[in-house]
């Protein structure tokens, strides 16, 4: 932020405190993120005396809930994390503040310091509801000492030669070199993610699935079951990821970031230099991948939206994002961030440059973002359970997709029929 910017924000929010008291934030939070975030904190406070931040923890498994029934029962927080595929839905329904008034007076937050796909997450019902808190996409886990075994000199950058490489790290004993467990959508999402076509047409009113490219997706999934280079298990029957990626029972893992801290945690040390991070394979060469992660939203409700606005810019700044990665292990959405200089590191090594962090920053430069549409999860549900049925031999490709269509047609007929009458009264 501009010193003169910070200053002003200073000032007014001091002014605040002095004339009504200590103003105190609401701040909604989950998971790991809440137990964290209150040591970042006492420096916000610092900065802006006169006002107190409430963290109000929530577990992700009833979070969506939560703040569903807060914005039923007016009673809001005046700030929160938001998974990103919850922002559709909560804007829909008129809870959050539009974000580009505030941003558009804030200098030190740039769109293009954001990656694209991230900051694309944000936008729903054509209005920026969130700020990009912390973000998570999918790529692979690798055992490149395997790799290297069977002859295969670098990690797959097409789905040809994924192929090839799972083919011959099989003709080197490994039973099932990929594991890519049954009842996660993320995969097979990322594999749709890679093709031309959307996913849901027309706006988000209809699926897609019957479109050649989400075949072409489901087909290349599908045939890694099919030809024996994944087993057909869910991930509750695998009792032990990180012993079998250690075992080598497995050479490919889609997994997110949070994974990097378990496998350097509960690999044996000698295994250190043994395993490694990549960017997803494409059809024709490196491929797009998941925009996922959690944003800050504000809401409208609040009755503290300057100094609501302040903790936002707080909680943005490289800096902080960066002692929040310390934290946390979240990876920041900033360029900035994954520039500056890691505390600790030998030789100031970035973000950018780490052994196992730095594919993740590669792939974030082509990741895109789901339909932006309240439904999504009940649809993204659904493509995983027609997914499962072709793969356990219950269903064709052209039976499930016309079937998915059909689920997905019939989830999207209130949004048809709103996005209708909002276009006739318009």
């Amino acid at each position: 932020m501009h010193r003169r910017t910070f200053l002003a924000t200073t000032t007014a929010l001091a002014g605040c405190a002095r004339d009504s008291g200590a103003t105190t934030l609401r701040f909604w939070a989950m998971g790991r993120e809440s137990e964290v975030v209150a040591e970042l904190l006492p420096g916000f406070e610092r900065e802006h005396p006169g006002v107190r931040v409430k963290v109000e923890q929530l577990p992700w498994t009833a979070a969506h809930e939560k703040l569903l029934t807060a914005f039923a029962g007016d009673a809001t927080p005046d700030l929160a994390q938001v998974g990103n595929s919850w922002l559709p839905e909560m804007q829909a329904l008129g809870a959050l503040e539009p974000l580009e008034p505030w941003i558009a007076r804030t200098p030190m937050l740039q769109a293009a310091d954001y990656f694209d796909g991230i900051w694309a997450t944000n936008t729903a019902g054509g209005q920026r509801v969130g700020l990009p808190w912390y973000v998570d996409t999918r790529l692979l886990f690798v055992r490149q000492d395997l790799l290297a075994r069977a002859g295969i000199p670098r990690s797959p950058q097409t789905w040809d030669e994924w192929r090839t490489a799972l083919a011959r790290l099989r003709e080197h004993g490994m039973a099932t070199p990929l594991l890519m467990p049954t009842n996660e959508y993320a995969p097979l999402l990322a594999l749709a993610l890679q093709q031309p076509a959307e996913v849901l047409r027309e706006g988000g009113r209809f699926g897609n699935f019957s479109s050649p490219d989400f075949r072409r997706a489901l087909g290349f999934y599908a045939e890694r079951f099919q030809r024996g280079d994944a087993p057909g298990l869910t991930n509750n029957q695998v009792a032990n990821v990180w012993q079998e990626f250690g075992r080598g029972t497995f050479a490919f893992y889609i997994s997110g970031p949070w994974d990097i801290g378990e496998f350097k945690r509960r690999l044996p040390p000698e295994l250190n230099d043994a395993w490694t991070t990549a960017e997803l394979p494409g059809p024709t060469g490196l491929g797009a991948s998941i925009a996922g992660g959690a944003s800050l939203a504000m809401f409208k409700r609040s009755r503290h939206k300057p100094e609501a606005w302040a903790l936002i810019s707080y909680l943005s700044r490289p800096d902080v994002q960066l002692a929040f990665y310390r934290l946390t292990g979240d990876l920041p959405p900033r360029r900035s961030t994954w520039a500056m200089p890691l505390p600790g590191s030998a030789g100031g090594g970035t973000l950018a440059q780490d052994r196992h962090a730095a594919a993740f920053g590669r792939q974030l430069e082509r990741v895109r973002p789901t339909p932006a549409v309240p439904e999504w999860e009940r649809i993204v549900g659904e493509m995983q359970l027609a997914a499962a049925r072709v793969v356990g031999g219950r269903d064709s490709i052209d039976t499930a997709v016309r079937g998915l269509d059909a689920r997905v047609d019939g989830i999207l007929e209130k949004r048809r029929w709103m996005l209708d009458k909002a276009g006739a009264t318009s």
